[in-house]
């Protein structure tokens, strides 16, 4: 046996094992550390996917501001929703659900109004599971239940309600960066067993009991696909409102018609600014707790969720094993141009059939493929490097490739300083986001391959100006980034830097458009939000993985000040604060046309802000 064999066995021996532990780990849901690189890649497929119509079983009934505004503040008072439950009723909904905690006395006449409006019609209120130390933990010895999420206790409704109303539980799964990914249709206690929200509603509203069995769960005589834990997998429908949504105003003053609410689910929720119950999504940054329930509560009703069970993690181990073993055998077998060729139509195959299967509603890990063959080929291929100088160009190449995800700045001074935000910074520093209009929509009918190529040429033209002028860009967003002045130091010119980089951003993006074919010119816009103020700096991530971000109230105000652009028929909207702060010189003052300041208030801020609005003086696209 030749050397290069035996180095071959042994390698392919080492990566068997590492594959088939992470493989036997993810078939049992417990990789947790691949959540947020999963989340990441969950979120890109679904936005490659685009938005799909919602089934149109369920309907929302929003607390919003409207109704908040009119009806007596929020909390809404007991006697005020009783009057909401009563309207539904009379137009004779399937099931009523109440995606709020009812578990607190109010005025006896308010708790009395609103338990003689459960009696009307058939109802779930929400419940909520309080787990110890905030971790759903779980209990291996008790056969199959055993991995239900066991929590301390429920915070059950209101015997005055409960009475009258069934109770389901409103907790659900996230990734580690807080985006909804599912929904555990069972909770317990040490003596308790409880049903989710959406799992209660779908039981009421089929007429169907739900019947557990092993790692499986049938409503009626039809399989519920849930992943490990019986927790429903939740795939969004498109941006907040895909679920036909109707304020609770409007149904009182008689503005919806009623085939909005008959023979429908309703689920009445809270929308209302500053209410706290939202969530992170990839089509929407801000999505009511309600809409997730209510997602959930549709999948289970039309049977259209996405599917990854025991099945789909099962695929997911053999494919992992199966392609590290094949990353393995081809850089032993090929060293050369054609090898390289010969991996990356693999893992393209390999990508693009992932993205096939989850369009058509089979959820197939994407980050474990990555996390079984990447360590090994590496690690491969640096030993066949060392033994061979001949592979010294392949190898130089891919460090190349992996330090254009840093910026040059940063990484010139990571380079020397290694520690460098190790422990994070408090500073002052100018904040820019920008974001594309129209992308959601304008993805769905370009297909993924154009779309790609149309992120690629906006983030290099993102890329160039920001560069320019000495910014860093933190992260890409999908069709937006957040750039940041004041790293690696900060400067007396930094946001005097963020404006002319702002001017200069608009003037490129608005070029950039116009040469765009007209079809998808039309389509397409661009805001952008400015501030400067104090920000938190610092490396977020584990061991294998960090990156380097700003965190604070000031980079959430330069990110909704893009709504205000938005709003206001501008492509910029720049705080007082930054402009004040980049001196009377600054580009903003001396190009385009600059209106402000004005007091305007910020969604998620009691405070009102002073706001500029910036526009080029031949004309802007907005949306």
């Amino acid at each position: 046996m030749t050397d290069k064999t035996f180095q071959t066995m042994g390698a392919l021996l080492l990566a068997a094992v590492w594959a088939l532990a992470l493989g036997y780990g993810h078939f049992n849901g417990d990789v947790r550390f691949l959540d947020r690189a999963e989340g990441v890649l969950t979120d890109l497929r679904l936005l490659s996917r685009g938005e799909r119509p919602a089934p149109g079983v369920v309907t929302i009934v929003a607390i919003d501001d409207e109704t908040v505004a009119k009806k007596g503040g929020y909390p809404l008072p007991r006697a005020e929703l009783a009057g909401i439950i009563d309207t539904i009723s009379r137009l004779r909904p399937r099931v009523i659900a109440i995606d709020l905690l009812l578990i607190d006395r109010a005025s006896e006449a308010g708790d009395t109004a609103l338990a003689e409006a459960l009696k009307k019609h058939p109802s779930v209120i929400a419940a909520a599971a309080v787990f110890p130390d905030a971790v759903q933990s779980l209990d291996a010895s008790e056969g199959a239940l055993a991995r239900l999420p066991r929590a301390e206790k429920f915070l059950l409704p209101l015997k005055t309600f409960s009475d009258h109303a069934a109770t389901g539980v409103v907790n659900l799964t996230t990734d580690s960066s807080g985006t909804p990914r599912g929904f555990p249709m069972l909770f317990r206690t040490s003596d308790k067993i409880e049903l989710s929200l959406p799992l209660r509603v779908a039981a009421l509203a089929s007429g169907e009991n739900p019947v557990i069995e092993a790692e499986r769960l049938m409503l009626g005589k039809q399989p519920v696909a849930t992943d490990v834990d019986l927790v429903l997998p939740v795939a969004f429908y498109g941006r907040h409102g895909a679920i036909q949504t109707v304020s609770a105003a409007a149904l009182l003053n008689d503005e919806v018609p009623s085939a909005v609410i008959a023979d429908k689910i309703v689920v009445i929720g809270t929308t209302v600014t500053g209410g706290g119950d939202t969530f992170s999504t990839a089509f929407d940054p801000v999505t009511p707790g309600v809409e997730v329930a209510a997602t959930a509560i549709s999948h289970l009703m039309a049977a259209d969720g996405i599917l990854r069970d025991r099945f789909t993690r099962g695929v997911d181990a053999v494919m992992a094993v199966a392609l590290t073993l094949l990353l393995i055998i081809l850089l032993a077998w090929q060293r050369s141009a054609i090898g390289l060729f010969m991996i990356a139509a693999v893992l393209i195959m390999a990508m693009i059939a992932n993205f096939a299967a989850f369009s058509r509603g089979y959820w197939f890990s994407a980050s474990l493929p990555l996390a079984t063959a990447a360590p090994p080929a590496i690690l491969f291929g640096a030993v066949q490097l060392w033994l061979n100088r001949r592979q010294a160009q392949y190898f130089a190449m891919k460090s190349d490739l992996l330090q254009q995800f840093q910026a040059p700045a940063l990484r010139q001074w990571l380079t020397k300083n290694p520690n460098f935000l190790l422990t994070p910074v408090h500073q002052d520093a100018a904040i820019v986001f920008i974001d594309l209009s129209g992308f959601t929509a304008l993805s769905e009918t370009l297909g993924g391959d154009a779309t790609l190529r149309l992120l690629e040429d906006f983030h290099g033209l993102v890329d160039r100006e920001v560069e320019a002028r000495g910014g860093v860009i933190t992260s890409f967003l999908g069709d937006g980034a957040m750039i940041l002045f004041g790293l690696p130091e900060s400067t007396a010119d930094d946001a005097k830097n963020a404006a002319l980089c702002c001017v200069d951003l608009c003037n490129r993006a608005e070029q950039w458009i116009a040469s765009l074919p007209p079809s998808t010119a039309a389509r397409t816009g661009f805001k952008v939000g400015a501030h400067f103020g104090p920000i938190v700096a610092s490396r977020l991530g584990g061991g294998s993985h960090q990156h380097i971000t700003a965190t604070g109230d000031t980079v959430n105000v330069a990110s909704r000040l893009m709504e205000v652009a938005a709003r206001q028929g501008a492509v910029l909207a720049v705080s007082d604060d930054l402009l004040q702060q980049a001196g009377a010189g600054s580009a903003l003052r001396e190009s385009g046309i600059l209106t402000g300041p004005k007091e305007t208030r910020i969604r998620g801020r009691t405070r009102a802000l002073s706001v500029w609005l910036w526009r080029n003086d031949a004309g802007d696209r907005y949306e």
